[in-house]
């Protein structure tokens, strides 16, 4: 922004003063006949006339945004989004005056939408007849957004999810926490029950059915999860790890551990608890109850071990111990091949062991050097004297 005054040039370095950081795209000039030729840094900070300059400035940036957003095609905004999206972003987290209005300006795909941005406006209009809230799922790429656990039912239901995929989107929702009368509803957090009656009801029963088995579940993995529940909100995955609705998601955790300058201790305690969402219509759950009906609590609680960091990894957190997780799944396998694991290998057999055998003896007679053969000779006997012959030996 350059700032003249009575349309004298003044300076060009007054940006921070003139606009926030993040509208700092924005060019433009300034001509006030209110402010003194030798203004200063100090001045400007202080005059109620710069203030009033600022907030001008803002209001008509957004102004001419708004306008742009509301143009016929949108691919003039989507232009300007795909190069100015992160600004409007942070000035959702910076600016708590015009909050209300950036929030109308952003975008973000969706479970309906997997191609192009929708805004907030879009998704209210399209939302289910009774739904409150507005779903969102923070991952890294559509592509793992959608194929999160936490998502199954939604989508199937027909409801509508956000895919949050870049690092800053999960800091905005959560700052901006409400749009209208709707709450941003994080679908990867404890806490979300699809509103149905018969549903719900049939998950009642589950508890009462199931009771036991959850209560072998919270101490086969009592260090690790706070709780274990039903859900009835999961599809295809037997469980999913949720966390507390006050701490950090899973993507969230993972931003974190990757900054430079992060604090470990303040990790510790933001961490979200894990909770441990269990679908009670799965094969695998209904198996792990049957073991526990036939006192194989052995081998429920090897099941439970990776039933639960199978879900570490589908929920988007790390593996405690990946090796160890590798050597369960390497046991799976040579199960799915036909080895029995639970008997010893078996000794070889007599026969088997004697053929063997004269093949070490025979590649020892190789390896051993050959002697030369010796052939019989027929030596002739020769007496002194005889037939006048000398001797041939020279011996006399």
């Amino acid at each position: 922004i350059k700032l003249y005054v009575k349309r004298v040039f003044i300076s060009d370095e007054f940006d921070e003063d003139l606009m926030p950081r993040y509208l700092s795209f924005v060019k433009g000039i300034v001509d006030s006949s209110d402010l003194p030729l030798n203004v200063s840094r100090e001045i400007l900070q202080e005059s109620r006339i710069v203030r009033v300059i600022r907030k001008q400035l803002i209001r008509r940036s957004l102004e001419m945004i708004e306008g742009l957003s509301k143009k016929e095609g949108g691919e003039d905004y989507k232009t300007f989004w795909e190069s100015f999206g992160r600004n409007l972003k942070v000035g959702v987290i910076e600016d708590t005056e015009n909050r209300e209005r950036l929030s109308k300006l952003l975008r973000f795909y969706s479970s309906k939408s997997e191609d192009n941005m929708i805004g907030f406006e879009g998704y209210v209009e399209r939302m289910k007849e009774g739904q409150k809230g507005i779903y969102y799922m923070a991952a890294d790429s559509v592509e793992v957004a959608r194929a999160a656990p936490f998502v199954e039912k939604l989508v199937a239901d027909g409801y509508e999810v956000l895919y949050l995929t870049e690092p800053i989107d999960e800091a905005v929702v959560t700052n901006l926490a409400k749009f209208g009368d709707h709450e941003l509803v994080d679908v990867s957090k404890e806490g979300v029950q699809l509103d149905d009656e018969q549903a719900q009801k049939k998950l009642d029963d589950a508890n009462k059915e199931l009771k036991d088995l959850l209560v072998f579940l919270k101490e086969a993995l009592s260090d690790r999860i706070e709780k274990v529940t039903l859900t009835n909100r999961l599809l295809d995955s037997p469980c999913a790890l949720v966390t507390s609705k006050f701490g950090w998601s899973a993507n969230m955790e993972r931003i974190m551990r990757s900054q430079a300058m992060g604090d470990n201790r303040a990790m510790e305690y933001m961490k979200g608890r894990k909770i441990l969402e269990v679908n009670p219509d799965h094969e695998i759950v209904r198996g792990i109850k049957v073991l526990l009906d036939e006192d194989d609590k052995e081998r429920a609680r090897d099941l439970a071990d990776v039933l639960y960091e199978t879900s570490l990894l589908t929920s988007g957190f790390n593996l405690e111990q990946p090796k160890d997780y590798a050597s369960k799944v390497y046991t799976l396998m040579k199960i799915a091949l036909g080895y029995d694991i639970a008997e010893d290998e078996p000794a070889p057999a007599p026969a088997a062991a004697a053929a063997p055998a004269e093949e070490s003896s025979s590649s020892k007679q190789q390896q051993q050097p050959q002697q030369p053969k010796v052939e019989a000779v027929e030596a002739d006997v020769v007496v002194e004297g005889k037939g006048g012959e000398p001797d041939p030996w020279g011996k006399k």
